[in-house]
């Protein structure tokens, strides 16, 4: 949908100060429906995440997606230079997102007391993996460590395997949506009282929340979710299940109209009619049987028949697709989940389109990540700067 109305977020101007990767995953959300975000990187160490996964004629791929509607500005803020241009950027910035270790900025002479000073209005989100406070404050961490802390890999993979990891960065995108979010609440608290203040995001903490009600479960029952694999303690059958050609597909019977539906489907009424099809744990305690009856009907046709034939049952089924599957679904093509955007360094590239999608001012990708540095000396002339500024910046070492 065209609209010439401004995005839901335009005038609102973004410092992303952060690096791999859930704090530049929250400013390029805020980026995507209209915010200015200005990526500051340092100097001579760039965001990691340029040099993450395959590349092509030297240009990190994963920066183009990460690093889209962001204008790169190289800033050493360990220099007083650095110092000094940061806190004029702020003054003029709604909001400044970092994951230096606690301490860091404050170390610069840049935390909290400075940044407030310089725009008393300004929202400060703070994504690190443990928190600003506590025992663990001051560790170093990534997203692997809280998948691994939050229950997540205890509970993923079969039950005599090892905890499973996810093979992306999963608690650290949990945490961009997460910290996007906080973001959002904190300016919407800075309409009615005029000042900002400060989000503190610890990565263990929102896929955590993402997880359930474990913890309730545990205080209340001392219930222990346990590894199930691809089946679940709350419905059956529901698994993937391999089909003649080789493919595979995924079942999926939440709903206990839906689960009839599939025993009718795989000719095994019977089943209904027995006490335990009545309620989804009873159903999950006879997981055995139903994964015979669905998995062997299954196992004889080719997917594009099973497909079919769950859809014309109202079946719940879904293939099980890898990216070159995506890519050519209907479906996500109908929606433009993933897009193209024409970039001056690689040509045309596909990457997942904005979140989600706004009637009246919805998002846009402008543009796919830029060099390292390319719009330092635009941006800083907007600030203010002169050219003998940005030279005496240049030889400190600062930029």
């Amino acid at each position: 949908m065209r609209t010439t109305t401004p995005p839901a977020l335009d005038g609102l101007r973004v410092l992303d100060l952060a690096t791999l990767f859930a704090g530049p995953l929250a400013a390029t959300m805020l980026g995507d429906f209209g915010a200015e975000v200005i990526k500051i990187e340092h100097p001579r160490r760039p965001d990691p995440s340029r040099g993450h996964g395959p590349a092509k004629q030297g240009v990190g791929l994963w920066w183009k997606v990460l690093g889209r509607n962001k204008r790169t500005v190289t800033l050493d803020l360990s220099t007083s230079g650095g110092r000094a241009t940061l806190l004029r950027l702020a003054a003029g910035a709604d909001v400044v997102i970092e994951n230096f270790r606690p301490g860091t900025l404050e170390r610069w002479d840049l935390g909290w007391d400075e940044l407030s000073a310089a725009n008393p209005r300004l929202v400060l989100a703070r994504v690190t993996a443990f928190g600003q406070f506590g025992p663990y404050a001051r560790r170093p961490g990534f997203g692997t460590l809280a998948e691994a802390m939050s229950g997540f890999a205890a509970i993923t993979g079969e039950p005599d395997a090892p905890p499973t990891l996810p093979p992306f960065g999963l608690a650290d995108s949990v945490a961009g949506l997460a910290t996007a979010c906080a973001v959002l609440t904190a300016l919407a608290a800075r309409e009615r009282t005029g000042t900002g203040q400060v989000v503190d995001m610890a990565i263990i903490e929102p896929i955590l929340s993402v997880l359930g009600p474990q913890p309730t479960w545990y205080d209340q029952l001392g219930y222990v979710q346990e590894r199930t694999g691809n089946r679940s303690a709350n419905n059956a059958p529901r698994n993937t299940y391999r089909t003649a050609d080789g493919a595979w597909v995924a079942v999926s019977t939440s709903a206990q109209s839906v689960a009839e539906r599939v025993m009718r489907l795989v000719g095994r009424p019977e089943l209904i009619a027995e006490p335990w099809f009545a309620t989804g744990a009873d159903r999950a305690a006879h997981a055995d049987v139903l994964d015979e009856a669905v998995g062997s009907w299954i196992a004889v046709r080719d997917r594009a028949e099973v497909l079919a034939a769950f859809e014309k049952a109202e079946a719940a089924v879904a293939p099980v697709q890898d990216v070159r599957d995506v890519l050519a679904d209907p479906q996500y093509q109908a929606l433009d989940t993933v897009t193209t955007v024409p970039d001056p360094e690689l040509g045309a590239l596909r990457m997942q389109n904005v979140l989600f999608r706004l009637s009246a001012t919805p998002g846009t990708i402008r543009w796919a990540g830029r060099p390292h540095g390319a719009d330092t000396e635009a941006v800083l002339t907007e600030a203010g700067l002169g050219p003998d500024d940005i030279a005496a910046l240049r030889a400190e070492g600062a930029l």
